[in-house]
């Protein structure tokens, strides 16, 4: 029986973790489900949410392993690439400022 932890951070609340034993063939999805935490947050959907395991992006099919930490991922609010040319242009004005 794998021992997994399981966890989200909203935008809005504090941290959200669980710790679960599961069944050794369980899945990604099952340990989700069985956590409560798709319940506990209506903006997160099985059919449509990003996970992975210490950082490493996992499918929901993947097995579950003892000690893993399964992570959930908040969809991204602005585009990296969009973020650095801000920044960078912030910079030059800065730089011309003086």
């Amino acid at each position: 029986m794998p021992r997994v932890s399981i966890v989200y951070c909203p935008a809005d609340c504090p941290p959200w973790e669980a710790r679960l034993d599961l069944p050794s063939q369980a899945t990604i999805g099952q340990a989700l489900e069985q956590s409560g935490v798709l319940s506990a947050f209506a903006e997160l959907r099985l059919d449509s949410i990003s996970v992975g395991v210490f950082s490493l992006p996992r499918r929901l099919d993947d097995p579950v392993h003892e000690g893993d930490r399964i992570e959930i991922y908040r969809p991204l609010i602005v585009d990296p690439k969009e973020a650095r040319r801000r920044r960078a242009e912030l910079k030059r004005a800065r730089a011309k400022a003086g």
